[in-house]
């Protein structure tokens, strides 16, 4: 893969992250840079006056600045500008930023130097990730604060990881006999003006996404087993006169998820006239999250391959002005991903309810001895509260504005909030499924000798391998983690011919 030249998809990205040396720069690469290098150079040698190269910065963009103390102006940029604070972002985080700026700034149009990107790469590959606070950036004038704090080690300040470890920027760049970088003009500018904040998260949760969606069918899947319920809404004609994508494919998948169940075959002749919408419409509801994620796919990987610092230097005589570093093109296709991530929990919550009620063969709180034992009542609580958590962080994040900049920038993103929330809701749905899953393999007991389909019996195995039955009251809540990590660990068999 080639920085700058190539198409990276989320998943190229995700590949780099574990194998820094997959990406490189090649001799096209190179020349656009230097070409866009030697730009900004001419317009520093001119008189003419330009936002960014020889101005200061938003509101202050009328101000000249000599040529002399065009590197002062760079390095005041970046250390004025990291303010973040909160918590550090996930190292990989900060990698997948390193990936997407070196790979947009390789486009040549942001005149940063072959010298500062060429470091940027290094760093990744000699693991040298820098540290950087999840709040802060109001998401446009791009990710300013987190990505001053991702490039202060450029200059030897800040902080970096080493392994799982904080140490000072520069401790280790002494290490590997690295030396401070200096500036050069709309370097600063270019280094932090762009969207690789919000881009991460959607490309981190992106990555989450995919998979929950798929584990959720499954999961979808084993609870029909064990309520048995029908399998007639998932036939095809029924969605091919509704034709949306993401519904035939879920309705596609549980046909094959059911296949061969006795327990299906059992219900054929009951007095059931259809089960409720927890169980029915799991093509339409969870086929409405694929759409979702199929829509910020395209977007982030748009974002991902596009120029988003500011200004463009298009050449030594024309350079433009504009907001290509403005997050809401992100911040409303991760808001709407959030709202589908939280409703696959939403259902799945039902889903996990409709097991505890004790109808159609099963006992109620899923055990024999209830009274004495609670059974699975109060997993269910977790659930729910879970859920709730999910609804609350569902508010848009870009429904909102606050003017920054004395007014420069009076219409801003708030795309960086949008991301982190996605990515919370989705570690929240981790574990609602886990409850979903221990219930539905609870049930799948009381249908015995019955047999599942064959990938629904893989799946009740693996969980069996690290949760048994349960037969009276114990610590389930260790269950539930137990499950959690087979979910984060990817271990449940979730695609299915």
């Amino acid at each position: 893969m080639i920085y700058g030249v190539d198409v990276f998809t989320f998943h190229d990205v995700l590949e780099i992250c574990k194998k820094p040396n997959k990406a490189k720069l090649n001799k096209a690469a190179k020349e656009q840079i230097l070409k866009s290098q030697k730009n900004v150079q001419k317009i520093v040698e001119s008189d003419r006056c330009v936002y960014g190269i020889n101005t200061g910065f938003g509101p202050l963009c009328d101000t000249k600045i000599s040529a002399d103390e065009t590197a002062q102006l760079q390095y005041n940029l970046i250390i004025s500008h990291a303010v973040g604070v909160g918590k550090p972002i996930d190292k990989e985080l900060s990698k997948i930023m390193i990936i997407a700026k070196v790979h947009a700034l390789s486009k040549g149009f942001s005149g940063v130097s072959l010298e500062v990107i060429e470091r940027m790469i290094l760093m990744l590959e000699k693991d040298i990730i820098p540290v950087v606070p999840e709040q802060g950036s109001v998401g446009a004038s791009g990710d300013l604060a987190p990505l001053a704090h991702l490039v202060l080690p450029l200059l030897g300040l800040g902080q970096v990881w080493e392994g799982d470890q904080v140490s000072d920027t520069m401790e280790v760049l002494k290490k590997h006999d690295l030396e401070p970088l200096a500036l050069g003009p709309k370097e600063g500018l270019g280094l932090i003006n762009g969207t690789q904040f919000i881009l991460a998260h959607a490309i981190k949760g992106l990555e989450k996404f995919e998979y929950l969606l798929d584990l959720a069918d499954m999961t979808a899947a084993m609870s029909i087993e064990a309520y048995r319920g029908s399998e007639s809404p998932f036939k095809k004609e029924l969605h091919e006169i509704r034709p949306f994508e993401g519904s035939k494919k879920v309705a596609a998948r549980m046909v094959k998820f059911l296949k061969g169940s006795q327990n299906m075959k059992a219900h054929e002749d009951c007095e059931r006239v259809q089960d409720p919408y927890s169980m029915r419409c799991v093509p339409q509801v969870h086929g409405a999250s694929r759409n979702a994620f199929e829509h910020l796919k395209g977007m982030a990987e748009t974002e991902l391959n596009s120029v988003t610092d500011n200004p463009i230097v298009l050449s030594a005589e024309e350079s433009i002005s504009g907001g290509n570093f403005h997050g809401q093109l992100m911040a409303l296709p991760l808001d709407y991903a959030t709202l589908a991530a939280a409703e696959l929990g939403n259902i799945s919550d039902r889903r996990s309810y409709l097991l505890l009620e004790g109808k159609y063969g099963l006992p109620r709180l899923l055990t024999e001895s209830s009274g004495l034992n609670s059974g699975f009542m109060i997993p269910q609580y977790t659930s729910a509260a879970l859920v709730t958590e999910n609804k609350t962080l569902c508010f848009p994040a870009s429904a909102d504005s606050i003017p920054t900049s004395l007014g420069q920038e009076d219409h801003v993103s708030m795309g960086s909030i949008s991301g982190r929330k996605f990515n919370q809701v989705l570690g929240n749905l981790v574990n609602i499924l886990s409850v979903e899953l221990m219930f539905a393999a609870q049930g799948l007991e009381f249908r015995r000798p019955a047999k599942c389909s064959k990938v629904i019996e893989e799946n009740f195995a693996i969980l069996r391998s690290k949760v048994a039955k349960l037969e009276d009251d114990r610590l389930i809540g260790k269950d539930m983690l137990a499950i959690a990590e087979l979910i984060n660990e990817r271990k449940f068999i979730v695609d299915v011919k």
